[in-house]
Order: C-alpha cells, then sequence, then structure tokens
C-alpha cells in the first residue's frame, strides 16, 4: 500500500504542493490543480514546467485527478471536451510514468432528468469509447463513485464494469463519498472490493445524532477509513490511498482557507493517515 494525496489541496503552486508531500514523508502526488487549472487540460509549456518541478523533487506521480465526467458536467452535455482531455492527458501520463486517471459517470441533468436507462446507456457508450482510448495509451480509467450513474449503487458500479468489460476500466473507492450519499460504507466498499485499484480517503460525520454532515479528519467520521485500510492490507492489496480531505479546501464548491491553514490542515491530514495505516499494518502482522 502506498500513500499520496491530490495535491491542490496543500496549495496552488506545484512547489507547495511538492514540499508538503515531501513534509509527510510520501514520495507520490496526485495530479489535479497547479495555479487553478487542471493538468491534464494546462498548455503544454504549463505541463513542462509542472514535470520539471515534479521529477526535479524525486516526487513520483500516482494519478491524474481529470475532469472527465465529473460533477461540473451533466450526462445531456457535449461529450468531445472529454475524449480532448483524455487525448491530451494520455502522453503526459506516460511521460510521468503514471497508471491512473480519475474519472466519474456524469451526473444527470438537474433541469431535465433523463430516465435511468438512457442515462445509463449513454454513460456506457461514453466509458467504451474512452475505454479503448485508455487501452491504446496502455493506461486505466479509474472510476470513483460520485453523482454518475455507476456510483448509484454497488450493483451499479460492478455492472458498469461488467458492460464495458475492458481492462483498462477499474474502480476509485472514495471513503467519505458513499457517506455523503447517504450510502452504507462497508456494504459499498465490500462488494466492489475484487475492482478496486485506487481509493481515495476523506472521511464525513454528523455534528450530533441529527445534525449535518461535514467532512472530518479520516478515522473520525463514520466512513470506516480504518477498517478500510485493515481489510485492503489483508488482503493483499498493493495499490494506492490517496488523501482529499475536503477540510481547508474544497474545489468543487470553490472555498478554500488562507494558504498557510490549507497547507498546514493537508500535511496532518496526511500524517493521520499515515498513523492509521502504521497501526492496520501493526494488526494485520
Amino acid at each position: 500500500m502506498r500513500c499520496s494525496g491530490i495535491s491542490d489541496e496543500a496549495g496552488d503552486s506545484v512547489d507547495v504542493q511538492i514540499r508538503a508531500h515531501q513534509e509527510i514523508g510520501w514520495e507520490y502526488m496526485e495530479l489535479r490543480l497547479v495555479d487553478g487549472e487542471n493538468v491534464a487540460l494546462v498548455p503544454e509549456a504549463k505541463f513542462e514546467e509542472v514535470y520539471a518541478a515534479v521529477t526535479e523533487a524525486g516526487m513520483k506521480v500516482s494519478c491524474f485527478a481529470g475532469t472527465i465526467g465529473n460533477w461540473s458536467k451533466k450526462i445531456s452535455g457535449d461529450f468531445q471536451p472529454d475524449v480532448d482531455e483524455l487525448e491530451q492527458a494520455i502522453p503526459r501520463m506516460q511521460r510521468c510514468g503514471t497508471r491512473y486517471m480519475r474519472i466519474m459517470t456524469w451526473p444527470n441533468d438537474p433541469d431535465a432528468p433523463w430516465a435511468e436507462d438512457e442515462w445509463k446507456r449513454e454513460s456506457l457508450r461514453r466509458v467504451k469509447e474512452l475505454a479503448k482510448m485508455a487501452e491504446d495509451g496502455d493506461i486505466v480509467l479509474a472510476i470513483e463513485n460520485c453523482r454518475g450513474w455507476a456510483g448509484l449503487t454497488p450493483e451499479n458500479a460492478l455492472q458498469f464494469i461488467d458492460e464495458v468489460g475492458s481492462p483498462a476500466l477499474k474502480w476509485l473507492y472514495d471513503t467519505g463519498n458513499v457517506v455523503g450519499h447517504g450510502q452504507d460504507p462497508w456494504d459499498f466498499y465490500s462488494k466492489i472490493k475484487p475492482q478496486i485499484a485506487y481509493v481515495h480517503i476523506k472521511d464525513c460525520g454528523r455534528e450530533g445524532p441529527d445534525g449535518p454532515m461535514r467532512t472530518v479528519y479520516c478515522g473520525e467520521g463514520e466512513a470506516m477509513v480504518r477498517e478500510v485500510i485493515e481489510d485492503l492490507l489483508v488482503t493483499g492489496y498493493d495499490g494506492f490511498v490517496s488523501i482529499e480531505p475536503h477540510l481547508a479546501a474544497v474545489v468543487h464548491t470553490g472555498e478554500s482557507s488562507d494558504p498557510e491553514t490549507m497547507y498546514s490542515t493537508y500535511v496532518e491530514y496526511g500524517r493521520r493517515l499515515n498513523e492509521i495505516v502504521a497501526a492496520a499494518r501493526r494488526r494485520v502482522v
């Protein structure tokens, strides 16, 4: 098991992101935004700057957290930008030696919702096309359990993977999303476990029995982070667990704290994950 993190939650610049991971003691980082732009979409000159900074620091990239099918899009929207993004991302991933690209499966249209079978059918059509591109590029698309059709239930998740039928498609299990979406974390995790190739560590809990759901430090909420980490180790998981704290910075809502708080919160979150993993290793051994 290797630890990483969605680095833009530590800070905007790649230098700050690198420094945070080095302070935590990690050699991997998951790239998403650098100076407010997604690394899969930035101009080539900007990507070269990021690549140079990462490699010169002796760091490695565990995953590209792309925008394909994510919360900002909808199933009725234009698919071509997603195709273009993957086409541009693949050679960059190859350059970085990165195997995984995070995708989602398009939320339904909130203004004019599609019937579930249409939503599913179009999601499958799109991912089949993307998966073929991923196969040709020798990378893996990792679907995150989010607002897309495939993330509605664990049964949907497994059916989706089965119907696409590509070795270039796996599952990215986000520990916190299931809680935020009102799903049973252990049920979802245990059912899709054979298809999990990458894990995001997020945790959520309530302020009192009837209070609102909020993000918390890993291991302090209802996402069963400790149990999932231990079970992954027991079953021989040798992939990545990557933090996405959503405490001092929440990219999809545009919320962020001051730079110092972002940085210190991220580093503390990473250290807590290190402690959880270390404790789980002691129990497993």
